[in-house]
Formats: C-alpha cells, structure tokens, sequence
C-alpha cells in the first residue's frame, strides 16, 4: 500500500513538472516533507540552481519548534523562505507542491509564505 502511494505521488510530481518550471525573476517554490523535517527551496530551472533555501533542521527555526513536522513548523518555514526570498528582491514564485496532496503541512507553508509577502 506504501508504494502504491509512493508511485501515485510520482506520477503526480512528473504531471506537475511538465507544466512548471521556475525563472530567475519568478523561481519555482519546490517542498518536500518527511516524517520527521519540512524542507521548501526556490529553485531557478533554466540555470538549475537554488536561490533560495529553508527547513525545520536549521538551528534557528529547530529552537523555535517542539516537533519539526507539523503544521506549526511549516508556517515557520514558510515565512523564513519569504524573508530570505525579499531580501534577494523576489516578490513572485511558481507553487510546486511536488505531488502532495494541498492540505495540512502543505497548506500552511504556502499561506505562511503569503501572509509574510510573497505571491504565488
């Protein structure tokens, strides 16, 4: 049952690459979320390389948090990663939910990343 979810969320992801890709002006704002940590990077796709970096490891944000893969810690990435995107002078991004479903963690990372300025 756990690959059957693992290859719908591939197939998923490749649909979902095929139409989107990130620009320097407007990068692609790419997550992936494990069980324990939530990562989010601002990728620039026609020169590959990631602008723009946050998660719930880093020894910042890890002190603000009890547990580094709930919703509370996704709308403290979420907001790190439009700070960090500002001061770069980015204002716009592509949402690249990478396959997962828009709820929960998901969901709060991107309304974080709206509420502190950024637009997508």
């Amino acid at each position: 049952m756990a690959n059957d979810i693992k290859v719908r969320r591939q197939k998923t992801k490749t649909r979902i690459r095929s139409r989107i890709s990130g620009t320097p002006e407007r990068p692609r704002l790419t997550i992936y979320k494990s069980l324990k940590r939530i990562y989010v990077q601002a990728v620039d796709d026609t020169k590959g390389v990631t602008l723009a970096s946050a998660s719930s490891l880093e020894k910042g944000t890890r002190d603000q948090l009890t547990n580094g893969a709930n919703i509370e810690a996704a709308k403290v990435v979420g907001a790190s990663i439009a700070a960090r995107l500002q001061e770069q002078g980015i204002t716009a991004v592509v949402f690249d939910r990478n396959g997962y479903v828009y709820h929960g963690r998901v969901k709060a990372l991107a309304d974080s990343a709206r509420a502190a300025g950024l637009q997508f």
